[in-house]
This record gives C-alpha cells, sequence and structure tokens, in this order.
C-alpha cells in the first residue's frame, strides 16, 4: 500500500516535530466512492491536544520562528510549495480518496494550493513596519506589524488540502506558530501535509502541529485554551457561530469564513450560450458535487428567458457523469458521507413539498454501488421565502428564482443571511458593476471574471476577516503604532 500511495499511511499525531502515539484509539477514515472505511486515522484526546498547544506556545516564545529573517521563513514555505507541487499527484490520489476529488476539480483542490504556499512565501518578505501621516503626531509616527502568537486552524472536509495549505501558509508567513486541526472526515489530508513539512522543509519543530481529534472535547480546547492568541476556521455559519462563542472568553482574534447561498445573476440582455450554461451549471451545483461554500447555488433568471434556461439548463444537468472520482471521464463524484446524503435528499424533499418543481435529478444516483452519490438537480418554481431559497444545501442543488427587474434581483440576492460570493452575467458591463455595487457580498464576478488574489471572506454570516493577498497575511498579524520623536 505504501508504495502505491506513499502518503496513505497508519499516521500518528504530528507534535513538536515528532509523529506521537495518539491517546484516544483510531477512528475509520471512510471512502466517499465506496462507503467503505480504507484506512484507520489516529484520535487525539485532550492529552495530545494539550501537548500541541505546548510546542506551538513554546516555539513560538522561545523558538526561533517568530525571529528569523523573512528571508528565512520565505525559503522554509518555497520549500514547502516546491514539494508540494513535486508529490502533486500523490496528494491527488488521496484527494481521490479520502474526499472525492474529480479531474475537473484538481487545480482548486491540488495543484493551486501550492502556488499559494508559493505565494504566501513571496509575502513573507513584505515589510512590516512604514511610516505613517498619523493626525496630531508631534514627530514619525511607525506602524508595525508583528505575529499574533499561536494560531489554531480548524479547516473543513470539502477542500481540505486546499485550506490547509492556505492558512498554514499565511499564518506561517507572518511569523506565527499553528496547531491544525483538520475535519475527522479528512484527517489523512492534514497528516499528509505535516509528513511533508517534516521531510522537505527546515520549519522548526513545534511551529506546525496536526492533531485530529474526533471528540468535540478535545477539539474545543482549540477555541478556548488561553495559550491561542488566534482562531482561523472555515466551516458552517452554525459551528462559526459556536466557535466565535468559545473564543470570546479570553478575545481570541478571529477569523472566520462559513456559509453561503450566492446568487448568479442573468440580466435580460446575456447572450445564453451552452457554454455559460454549462459553466454556471458547474459553479453552482456540480463542482464538488456542490459541497462549496463560494458556490453560486441560486440561480437569478429574468421572465424573458426563465423558461428557455430552465429547460436548458435540466438537460445539461441530466448529461451530468457521475462516479468514481478515480474515473477522469466523471464530471461529478459522491457526497462526503452518508448523513450528508441524507441531509441533502432532506433538503430536496421539503423543497418539494413547499412547491418547487424538480427539473432535473432530486434523488439519490442508482447504480453505483454503496458509494455517496445524489444527481444534479435543478429546482424551478421556488417561492422567495421558500427554505430552498434561503438555507445552504451544500450538494449538487441549484435553486432557480423568478425576477421581474433589476430592483428585484439586487433584493433577492441580497435576501439571505449570507453573503460569500454572486456573480452578474449581461452585455453592458457597467449595468452589471452597478448591480454587483449593490449586492452586499465579499466577492462579485462579472461575466466570470474573477477578482484573482484579493482579499475573500464574507458580508453578514458568511464570515469575520479575510484570507488571499496581503490583506489576507495582515489578518493574522497585530499592528502596532509607535511614536518616534521628532
Amino acid at each position: 500500500m505504501a508504495d502505491t500511495h506513499p502518503l496513505l499511511d497508519t499516521y500518528g499525531l504530528y507534535i513538536d516535530g515528532r509523529w506521537v502515539d495518539p491517546d484516544a484509539g483510531r477512528y475509520d477514515d471512510v471512502c466517499p466512492a465506496s462507503g467503505e472505511p480504507f484506512i484507520s486515522a489516529p484520535d487525539a484526546g485532550a492529552g495530545r491536544v494539550h501537548g500541541a498547544l505546548a510546542a506551538a506556545r513554546t516555539a513560538f516564545d522561545q523558538g526561533p520562528w517568530p525571529r528569523m529573517s523573512a528571508g528565512e521563513r520565505r525559503h522554509c514555505l518555497e520549500q514547502l510549495g516546491n514539494a508540494l507541487l513535486e508529490r502533486a499527484d500523490e496528494l491527488y490520489s488521496l484527494a481521490q480518496l479520502e474526499w472525492g476529488c474529480t479531474a475537473n476539480e484538481r487545480l482548486f483542490q491540488i495543484d493551486g494550493p501550492a502556488f499559494m504556499v508559493l505565494h504566501a512565501a513571496e509575502l513573507a518578505t513584505e515589510p512590516v513596519e512604514q511610516p505613517i501621516d498619523a493626525f496630531g503626531a508631534a514627530g514619525t509616527t511607525l506602524l508595525r506589524y508583528e505575529p499574533l502568537g499561536v494560531v489554531s486552524i480548524l479547516t473543513p472536509w470539502n477542500f481540505p488540502h486546499t485550506l490547509n495549505c492556505m492558512k498554514v501558509g499565511n499564518a506561517l508567513a507572518a511569523g506565527n506558530t499553528v496547531v491544525l486541526k483538520p475535519s475527522p472526515l479528512t484527517p489523512l489530508a492534514g497528516l499528509a501535509l505535516a509528513r511533508i513539512i517534516k521531510d522537505h522543509t527546515d520549519i522548526p519543530p513545534g511551529v506546525v502541529n496536526v492533531v485530529t481529534p474526533s471528540s468535540v472535547e478535545a477539539s474545543r480546547l482549540l477555541t478556548t485554551d488561553p495559550r491561542v492568541d488566534m482562531v482561523s476556521f472555515t466551516g458552517s455559519s452554525a459551528v462559526g457561530r459556536e466557535v466565535m462563542a468559545a473564543a470570546a472568553g479570553s478575545m481570541k482574534r478571529l477569523l472566520l469564513e462559513c456559509g453561503g447561498k450566492s446568487a448568479s445573476i442573468f440580466l435580460d440582455d446575456v447572450e445564453v450560450t451552452d457554454e455559460l450554461l454549462e459553466r454556471v451549471l458547474f459553479e453552482g451545483c456540480t463542482l464538488h458535487a456542490g459541497q462549496a461554500c463560494i458556490l453560486n447555488s441560486r440561480l437569478l433568471l429574468p421572465d424573458s428567458i426563465h423558461d428557455e434556461v430552465v429547460y436548458r439548463l435540466g438537460k445539461l444537468a441530466g448529461a451530468v457523469r457521475i462516479g468514481d472520482p478515480t474515473d477522469p471521464a466523471v464530471q461529478m463524484g459522491p457526497l462526503i458521507s452518508s448523513g450528508h446524503l441524507e441531509r441533502v435528499a432532506g433538503h430536496v424533499d421539503t423543497a418539494v413539498r413547499e412547491g418547487a418543481r424538480v427539473v432535473a435529478g432530486g434523488a439519490r444516483a442508482t447504480g453505483l454501488g454503496t458509494g455517496f452519490y445524489f444527481e444534479p438537480t435543478v429546482l424551478a418554481d421556488v417561492a422567495s421565502g421558500s427554505h430552498i431559497a434561503h438555507d445552504e444545501v451544500f450538494g449538487p442543488v441549484l435553486t432557480v428564482l423568478r425576477y421581474h427587474d433589476d430592483q428585484e434581483a439586487v433584493a433577492l440576492a441580497n435576501d439571505s443571511i449570507y453573503g460569500l460570493g454572486g456573480a452578474v452575467w449581461g452585455t453592458d458591463v457597467e449595468r452589471a458593476l452597478n448591480i454587483a455595487r449593490r449586492i452586499r457580498t465579499g466577492q462579485v464576478t462579472i461575466n466570470g471574471c474573477g477578482p484573482g488574489d484579493a482579499p475573500f471572506g464574507g458580508f453578514k454570516q458568511s464570515g469575520i476577516g479575510r484570507e488571499g493577498g496581503l490583506l489576507g497575511l495582515r489578518n493574522y498579524m497585530e499592528p502596532k503604532a509607535i511614536g518616534i520623536p521628532a
């Protein structure tokens, strides 16, 4: 097994630069494509989590990492980024097995994260001190950014390698030490990253620690322990609120990237090509089987093109090839677990009871064995006040709503507790830009033009803070103002 999948192993926990036996036994890691366990993961109890926190605290307070030059930290992160590129095929094999990554997701799930780390390496050398003009200052005011300290990083199961790399890379570039806790549904994603750090970089012991607890009690320590200075979390808004409350006791700094129910708006002047509809279906429904908070899972259509677009989307959804992620022809893989499969099916059943019409899909996919597969689903005739118009499904379900004019389109897009992403499509770019400015959301694309390495995060219950770029790096730092006599 190790020769075929070098990153697939019976891991221990990674604490203070060493592999440590778990103190709470082991638990099954289940392959979503087969529904069967393929290996066991180490379960960290409170004792091992305390050990990881102690290692990170000591490494920050007494170790070399925060006191290294920016160039030295950059070198270590470049080592990590290059090693991730070199071992990308092995990471992709793990991703297919552990979280159902398909070929059309590899760029987001595997190759992209390596470049995120290399970009973090560049950001590590950004100046951390600069004089600023400050009203009322008698002399010179120096603005300085310093690392926060120990960062606990809590990542979800949908894009585990991407988020592990992005958060760890930025936290380290800022000079922090970390304790990473991946989801218990994708523990090997974090442990494989630890192996690459240990085998291929000069990052000192204790700077990165990886623990994989399954219990709420052990996991909660990462949000409440006084040795933690910051919590960086990506996951559901419900859990994000719990993290926020737990961290409040010691006023920990927070970076929360949570749920979404983003809207894609077709204006009445849009040219509706097959290529556009295929993209909208992918970005709103089938990308990682709909298990992405950034998906534009609501499609807002004007009266003039509503029926035609719904019909064509139904045909495209019905033609999507579902199956084992190891098949390069497969376009959509499984959901992560049996429990999540039931949850998605429950959302669709509720939508139908509330009057939605199933245009395509709507049920568990058949003929694919015991894996956790659900059909790509398009729902029309959706009432704006229904559950499916507001609740995050986190599955391959595209909800279509009808609107009458631009003002109603903006109102529908903003009628959500979330505000993470969004899209506007139309021939008149100025009109589309005017609408984008009025949508209360963290990012908006116009005609598929993404904002690049710009701050990423959400309005409202989609989160607090931003990832990405220099502003994202500064989220892992604390500003200090120093007055210097003239």
